[in-house]
């Protein structure tokens, strides 16, 4: 990648980060959109897994943060996410919207279960209504947010040379 797209990418990433803890909060939605998932995936396809996996750790212990009582289950998710998307990039990264919109929610829905079974603070029917209703929802939201904000950022994440 040049050094260009690096500054542009960074760019894109940092907006995205501020959009997680400026807006989400404001829409207090149980169905959420993950911004910091959308920021982590248009990063982790352009890196290497490791890098990518030690971005998702950081990503995660920095929401973490906020929820202490599960401290170390969005690190998991967001590392195993995000090294997941960098290994399968050859795959599933293009620039095709529905198949981007498809990596967005199967990484949020991916995310979430990883969260929520590392939590241990669901059972039963809490927990199979948390995996198979909400969150769903909320990559369904996470997806469509995120192929909105491509198209909107498509200027700023093209290639210089295109």
């Amino acid at each position: 990648m040049s050094p260009i797209g690096i500054v542009r990418t960074v760019i894109a990433f940092l907006l995205l980060v501020v959009l997680h803890f400026s807006v989400r909060p404001l829409l207090g939605w149980h169905a959420e959109i993950d911004f910091l998932l959308i920021a982590l995936l248009l990063v982790a396809v352009r890196v290497r897994p490791g890098t990518a996996a030690v971005l998702g750790c950081v990503l995660g212990l920095l929401a973490d943060s906020l929820t202490p009582g599960a401290f170390g289950a969005g690190a998991l998710g967001m590392s195993g996410v995000a090294f997941a998307a960098s290994w399968l990039k050859a795959a599933f990264f293009a620039d095709n919207l529905a198949l981007n919109g498809f990596f967005f929610f199967a990484g949020r829905w991916a995310y979430a279960i990883v969260y929520v079974l590392a939590e241990h603070q669901r059972h039963g029917v809490e927990l199979a209504q948390e995996v198979f209703v909400w969150a769903p929802l909320s990559a369904a939201a996470t997806a469509g947010a995120g192929i909105v904000l491509l198209v909107l950022m498509r200027p700023l994440l093209e290639p210089s040379g295109a």
